[in-house]
């Protein structure tokens, strides 16, 4: 394996499956000569050319809806939309048309496209630039939605959405952008729906998703230092949902913590803790359920408040502890 930045796995995903399958191609804002606004798509534009890298108006309405109805006549589109905050311009299109077409043309219509986007605070770029929000699109039938916390997982699972035949959100995490990590140089995929144990423990679970991914690591690593054995689970998907995974580490902990870069009003933590406390996996709870996720306040720009409105290593390590005591 080598070595790679989460954005470089990403285009690599992108670029293989582009060279695999010329129905694919990209659409969205500045992501032709530009390479997108946060360089995702940098270089495909002259690889592949203006037929299949191709650059649009500002209207994510317009990008969502070319993007649906290029999907319904056999073609595999992945839409970029510059910031994830912007995928409310497209709800309509996505949600009312590309999530409900299979169903309401009885499987005789496809829709297999990729709507992805960087969210996320931490970089200063203020209320209307730094949103988390994928649990909005679990929430509706025929969309999947992915959030990949490694450039292992974000080609993975990138090459797996695109060959999917239904619509698939896909976030991305700003900060996770120039994080590295080991990536096959042969081809592979991840299959939605299959959530991944980061690391193995047995006091205490930690599910957590997107950015909180490595913020729970770090955090896991300096418990060991005090003696508590703490394992780590990315769902990676949140629709479908790997649930069983989560019950069975629970079954063996006794207690669970969630951590989701979201506000945490009605939440996919909330989701999560609801299977577990319908599951059997409540029966070896030692704990209640514990939740810890963004505060409901839109992001600030002011760099500690931004901070503050998002769960850090510290309150992971402070959570842990209490449901320890």
């Amino acid at each position: 394996m080598a070595e790679k930045l989460y954005i470089d796995a990403l285009r690599e995903g992108l670029r293989e499956e582009m060279q695999r399958d010329e129905t694919v191609f990209i659409i969205g804002e500045d992501v032709g000569l530009y390479g997108g606004a946060f360089g995702v798509t940098k270089g495909l534009f002259e690889e592949f050319g203006e037929n299949r890298i191709i650059d649009t108006p500002i209207s994510e309405a317009a990008i969502a809806g070319a993007a649906v109805g290029a999907a319904l006549c056999g073609m595999r589109p992945v839409a970029e939309i510059m910031f994830f905050d912007f995928f409310t311009i497209a709800m309509d299109q996505l949600v009312n048309q590309g999530a409900k077409n299979r169903y309401m043309f009885g499987g005789k219509a496809q829709v297999p496209m990729v709507i992805r986007g960087p969210m996320g605070s931490g970089t200063g770029a203020a209320a209307q630039h730094s949103q988390s929000f994928p649990a909005v699109f679990a929430h509706f039938p025929g969309l999947k939605v992915v959030m990949p916390s490694t450039p292992y997982d974000v080609k993975g699972l990138m090459k797996s959405a695109i060959r999917d035949n239904n619509p698939v959100v896909f976030a991305e995490h700003k900060l996770l952008y120039w994080s590295k990590g080991e990536v096959p140089e042969e081809d592979y995929t991840i299959p939605l729906g299959k959530a991944d144990i980061k690391r193995s423990g047995k006091d205490i679970t930690v599910v957590a998703g997107s950015i909180m991914v490595p913020r729970a690591l770090e955090a896991a690593q300096k418990l060991q230092q005090q003696g508590i054995d703490t394992e780590v689970i990315d769902p990676r998907t949140l629709k479908p949902l790997d649930l069983q995974t989560i019950i069975d580490s629970v079954k063996k902990t006794g207690r669970i913590i969630i951590v989701e870069d979201d506000p945490i009003s009605y939440g996919w933590g909330a989701e999560i803790a609801a299977g577990i406390a319908g599951s059997e996996a409540f029966d070896y709870l030692d704990a209640p359920i514990k939740r810890l996720a963004g505060l409901d306040i839109p992001i600030p720009y002011n760099p500690n408040l931004e901070k503050h409105a998002v769960p850090q290593v510290s309150n992971i390590i402070e959570g842990v502890k209490e449901l320890l005591r």
